[in-house]
């Protein structure tokens, strides 16, 4: 059976559309900005906070709602427009995206935006935050979980597996980890730079439980989730294959875009692309 109703399906598939928008206007207003990893990363991100998690845009620090954690914090323009979509802030203000005075910075950051869990952007370190969240939700006897995402070329990082360790140690069945796994990484693909393969293995002999699923396909996003919290003893990460700069035709599957705006001719053709005119509405 879906884990959606196809109409919940097409509700998720336009929020993930506008929050692509958003991504591609605030970078390109910001003239920096790191859209081909955040493109990838919406569909997960749209699925978490509209269908998975319990959370309150009108009260952003509720002691028992879900936690997040952007460890691949460069990711930051597709968390901000997932946030803004859901109230937390206005919409109009992610175009100061990277400004002088903004509450959205380059990197998530925990004492400027409602919203955001944890800073992050030195990657290796949000599983880390995420496990002691985790942790500290078992000695409290509270029932909240904790979500984050890490990139493919993060996890080559050597913190990321302490904290595997620690995480699979101390049984924090409450903790989701999605891999974002769209191949890509600054200098080149995964495999080029340092193999990450086998992946399931690896977590699997870390002690953690491993799903595998399309990171576009809202269904499979949310029945892998449904899957984790039947597993007792053990922490999940559902490796999510993905497509650099998903959405933008001329930004997948694309190095250009890791850290690169468009410009305003490529805002237009980007734009035009998410079925979006500058300026106004699908």
């Amino acid at each position: 059976m879906p884990a959606l109703e196809e109409s919940r399906v097409d509700e998720l598939e336009e929020i993930a559309r506008r929050v692509r928008v958003h991504i591609v206007k605030s970078t390109h207003e910001a003239g920096s900005g790191h859209p081909g990893g955040s493109l990838s990363a919406t569909d997960i991100l749209t699925a978490l906070y509209f269908e998975i998690m319990d959370h309150r845009p009108d009260e952003p620090d509720w002691p028992k709602r879900d936690r997040f954690v952007l460890s691949k914090g460069h990711a930051a323009p597709a968390l901000y427009g997932v946030l803004a979509e859901s109230g937390y802030f206005p919409v109009d203000e992610l175009m100061t995206l990277r400004k002088l005075g903004s509450r959205l910075q380059g990197h998530p950051h925990v004492r400027a935006t409602p919203g955001v869990d944890a800073s992050t952007g030195s990657l290796g370190q949000g599983l880390s935050i995420a496990s002691g969240m985790a942790l500290a939700a078992k000695l409290d006897r509270e029932s909240y979980r904790v979500f984050t995402m890490c990139g493919d070329g993060e996890i080559q990082s050597g913190q990321i597996w302490e904290a595997a360790m620690f995480a699979s140690h101390n049984k924090l069945d409450n903790l989701i980890v999605f891999l974002d796994r769209n191949k890509l990484q600054i200098d080149g693909s995964t495999e080029e730079v340092m193999s990450i393969e086998p992946i399931i293995s690896k977590w699997n002999s870390f002690g953690w439980h491993v799903l595998e699923i399309n990171g576009h396909d809202m269904d499979q996003i949310v029945d892998a989730v449904n899957k984790a919290e039947e597993v007792h003893g053990e922490p999940t990460i559902i490796v999510s294959h993905t497509i650099k700069g998903k959405g933008v035709p001329f930004m997948e599957g694309s190095l250009a875009f890791h850290g690169k705006a468009a410009n305003d001719e490529q805002l237009e053709t980007a734009l035009e692309a998410l079925g979006e005119k500058e300026g106004g509405n699908k």
